[in-house]
């Protein structure tokens, strides 16, 4: 675990960094081209293989290089944190174990899917993790694709049982739950918005960052809007999310993630499109919103 609290160590804005492909296989020079961006633009971390990078259509050995490219490419200038979540215990457990072999600075653990476990289930699941592996957890509620979320008890419970549970990405759309976190948790519990758009409101009760879609695209944005908040500059932060509000609504609305970021990257200029099955492109028209969208900020190629 990091020296300083896990809130200031995950503090900022984490990127759910896409997975770049070319004629169906991982382009990872693309790939470490995209991670340079988000340096430059300091960036706190990014998230390598989570939805955003479209981790259910990767192979083991194709998550595994990702990671490590990830982790290489880095190189310390950020942190990184893996996604090693799964709906099968085992196999987030060996998933998270190479995520550590490969250097990664902390796991980030959906919760498990499809099968809905119990609140005593998804306890059992994520201590199991913890107890397996040294490297610092960050727990993801998102209820809206996983069809439970984790609750504040079990949170609570883990937090508890697990020193290595350092934080919780939440994104069940509500600042309530934040609110209901920091009531119940210690102060250094580290806790993400998982929705661009709610970053604002997270952070105004307590979040202290966000794990961000549309970062990928405007990463210099995300920084100063984080930062903002965080330095107590709420004017200069509300100004950054209303101007860029839209980007985030679109990113959100027009098509199921990552297909408009991955369609965003492209009409920037910053990488191409190429989805994996079942994902297919987005709609004529939904590509033409977004176009406007981007054209009206000037963040067109």
């Amino acid at each position: 675990m990091p020296s300083s609290p896990p809130s200031e160590h995950f503090a900022g804005v984490h990127t759910a960094v896409i997975t770049p492909f070319r004629d169906g296989e991982f382009d990872a020079a693309a790939f470490r081209s995209l991670i340079d961006r988000q340096c430059q633009a300091g960036i706190a971390g990014i998230v390598p293989v989570g939805t955003t990078g479209e981790s259910p259509t990767l192979t083991h050995q194709e998550h595994a290089r990702v990671i490590e490219t990830a982790v290489q490419h880095t190189a310390g200038r950020a942190l990184v944190i893996a996604g090693t979540g799964s709906n099968s215990t085992s196999e987030a457990v060996s998933l998270t174990k190479a995520a550590e072999r490969a250097g990664a600075d902390a796991a980030l653990l959906v919760a498990p899917y499809y099968n809905k476990p119990s609140q005593q289930g998804l306890f059992l699941h994520f201590q199991a993790i913890a107890e397996a592996t040294a490297l610092p957890l960050i727990l993801y509620s998102i209820p809206g694709r996983c069809g439970i979320e984790i609750g504040v008890e079990t949170v609570v419970r883990l937090a508890s049982a697990s020193p290595t549970i350092a934080g919780i990405k939440e994104a069940g759309g509500t600042p309530e739950r934040i609110s209901q976190f920091r009531d119940v948790l210690p102060e250094g519990f580290a806790i993400l918005s998982g929705d661009d758009s709610l970053t604002l409101p997270f952070l105004s009760v307590g979040a202290c960052g966000v794990v961000s879609v549309a970062a990928n695209l405007i990463p210099q944005v995300m920084a100063d809007l984080v930062r903002l908040a965080l330095t107590g500059d709420w004017d200069g932060a509300r100004a950054l999310h209303a101007r860029y509000y839209p980007v985030f609504r679109a990113l959100l609305q027009l098509d199921t993630n990552p297909v408009p970021i991955k369609t965003a990257m492209e009409l920037a200029g910053l990488a191409n499109a190429e989805l994996r099955l079942p994902l297919a492109p987005i709609a004529p028209e939904g590509r033409d919103q977004l176009f406007r969208v981007l054209r009206d900020l000037d963040l067109l190629s």
